[in-house]
């Protein structure tokens, strides 16, 4: 009333303006419920719902990993994980639960600010493996560290071979990965990191499921939305069914203990990685876990370079392995033939330099070259076939390219060309002479032991073989089938005159007068060559390159062994105990449930 007080208005009309006012504000009161409650009611009614209605995610069982004869080779093992929920948490409390489980010192702190942007109700793993005395403390003191918890989830585990640098690891997701693939990830998820687990994640990952609870507004769990009606349950990921053999590849991993380097094995005619290997390997396991900080930083700084693939990311020159490429290329362009003689004093002289051979080999025709490694035909071939040329015979069989082996780590490597060194030294700034080095594997020429191994598997096979890769297919759930995956074919063009030649002289390096006698066996007859490519750093790396059987190739193996000498003393003898494992290994018999199909 005291509004109207300034004013002369009768008693009467004041009350009646009230009265309106009254009316005017009720009316609004009325005519907004109606909307709310009647209008609007199925959107509020659903609101409501899903703000009591909580989905809790459910993890996928992720897909296995399976050897060629289906030896499980990379398994789940059931494991606690301890959460810790933001909301929830007395950040106070931080340093008795890093003491009580053994946590890196204030990494509950460093989590909560990493995921900050983030709802403050989603789990943030805090110890993976848990033991069960972490467990038993956790029960016992739960009422006092409100927030956290454990479940139980499925951790990688490796029962045979260790294949760090093939299987790869799983890391939780980062931000801009999940920035990326929001729609299918949530914080806290694992992905696969590098390797088969990187490549293949789509397949193996699986798709959660979620359960729906009700929930408080203190988001207190108090039963199952509509008895699980709308739960949906997760979908397992594919297993893969992988080429190697865990035979041959426990062999390899065992014979590089202690040394740097790394060994491929291919089935000629498939393009198959039957084993791999790259050394010093790193213990998988501990990546299985919460990785501890101490291991990975002792990785970072280890001389040897544990996490580097040498495999498919060393590249060095491959010396004398390389002779084979240059024989195909001069029987192919025709500068000479089987019958085509070389003279070798013991050197041979450009400029002002001299480079020596093994011995004076006298005439000598390219199969006995072959067999002798006589450097001096090579120093004198590469200029019959010109820098190019040999250049574009090399790129036939892969080198300068990356081979597109399926672990996504690779290097492509060089092949030098007039092209190349006009663009590294200038037009003037280099001579002929720089293919004396060529001829014989060394100089610029650099490539990996991926690319030896597929070059080894396509002379085997006579020029075609198929993008080599390490994963065959998934097997479909329910009919239990495998499911190929398909790889383009690669044909070199090369004739198989051209063949027949290269692999007479590949044969008497092991089984005539070669450099490579002492790893001879009757029974099992290798065809190969040895490569010691010089090494301005130390001792020279040592490289063999071989097939068997010599006749009928089933596997193709390139050996690089680093600072240790000569190719016969340390490569040569590791891939005839490969080679022997792989043809006299205790053969399994692939379950009858599993059949493949599409078979190229």
């Amino acid at each position: 009333m005291k509004a109207f007080e300034n004013f002369d208005i009768p008693l009467s009309i004041k009350s009646k303006l009230l009265q309106y006012l009254l009316i005017i504000i009720s009316s609004i009161f009325i005519v907004q419920l109606f909307y709310l409650q009647i209008i609007n009611n199925n959107y509020f009614n659903l609101k409501s719902s899903q703000n009591s209605v909580k989905g809790i995610p459910i993890q996928p069982i992720r897909g296995i990993f399976l050897d060629r004869n289906l030896n499980i080779l990379v398994d789940n093992s059931p494991t606690y994980t301890i959460k810790l929920i933001p909301a929830y948490f007395d950040t106070s409390k931080a340093r008795l639960v890093e003491q009580a489980l053994n946590l890196e010192p204030y990494i509950i702190n460093k989590l909560i600010k990493a995921n900050q942007n983030y709802s403050p109700y989603i789990p943030i793993r805090i110890k993976k493996d848990a033991s069960f005395e972490n467990i038993a403390w956790l029960e016992e003191n739960k009422s006092f560290f409100k927030g956290i918890n454990y479940t139980i989830e499925l951790q990688r585990s490796y029962p045979i071979v260790s294949g760090s640098h093939v299987f790869g690891y799983l890391k939780e997701i980062n931000k801009k990965q999940l920035e990326q693939k929001k729609d299918i990830y949530m914080l806290g998820d694992l992905i696969g990191s590098v390797g088969i687990e990187k490549t293949y994640e789509d397949y193996i990952r699986g798709e959660k499921g979620f359960q729906y609870i009700l929930v408080d507004s203190k988001q207190r769990e108090y039963g199952r939305y509509k008895d699980g009606a709308f739960d949906k349950p997760p979908i397992k990921g594919y297993d893969l069914v992988l080429s190697l053999d865990k035979d041959v590849q426990k062999v390899a991993e065992e014979k590089f203990q202690g040394l740097r380097g790394a060994l491929v094995a291919i089935e000629p005619s498939t393009g198959e990685v039957l084993a791999f290997v790259s050394s010093p390997e790193y213990d998988l396991s501990r990546f299985s876990a919460f990785t501890d900080r101490k291991y990975w930083d002792s990785l970072l700084i280890d001389e040897s370079k544990p996490l580097f693939n040498r495999a498919t990311m060393s590249i060095n020159p491959p010396g004398s392995t390389f002779k084979i490429l240059a024989a195909i290329a001069a029987l192919e362009e025709g500068v000479i033939d089987e019958n085509t003689t070389i003279g070798c004093p013991g050197s041979f002289s450009y400029g002002n330099r001299s480079f020596k051979c093994h011995g004076a080999h006298g005439n000598v025709n390219v199969i006995h070259a072959i067999e002798h490694s006589c450097n001096v035909f090579f120093y004198k071939l590469i200029f019959k076939i010109g820098l190019d040329k040999w250049a574009s015979y090399a790129r036939k069989f892969g080198f300068g390219n990356k081979t597109g082996i399926d672990i996504t780590e690779e290097v492509a490597g060089v092949v030098p060309d007039t092209k190349y060194y006009n663009k590294r030294y200038g037009k003037n700034g280099w001579t002929q002479g720089f293919l004396v080095s060529l001829g014989i594997g060394q100089g610029e020429l650099s490539v990996t032991p991926m690319q030896l191994a597929f070059y080894t598997a396509l002379i085997a096979n006579n020029g075609v073989s198929y993008q080599p890769h390490i994963v065959k297919g998934y097997i479909k759930p329910g009919t239990k089938e495998i499911i190929p995956f398909k790889f383009p074919k690669i044909n070199t063009g090369i004739s198989q005159k051209t063949f027949d030649i290269v692999k007479k002289g590949m044969f008497l390096v092991v089984n005539g007068a070669g450099t490579a006698t002492a790893i001879k066996m009757n029974d099992i007859p290798i065809a190969g060559k040895t490569g010691t490519a010089q090494n301005p750093h130390g001792k020279d790396h040592a490289y063999f390159i071989g097939y068997a059987p010599a006749d009928n190739p089933k596997i193709a193996i390139a050996c690089f062994v680093e600072n240790v000498g000569f190719g016969a003393t340390w490569a040569a003898p590791i891939v005839k105990e490969v080679v022997h494992a792989y043809f006299n290994k205790n053969k399994n018999t692939v379950k009858d449930s599993i059949k493949v199909t599409n078979k190229r």
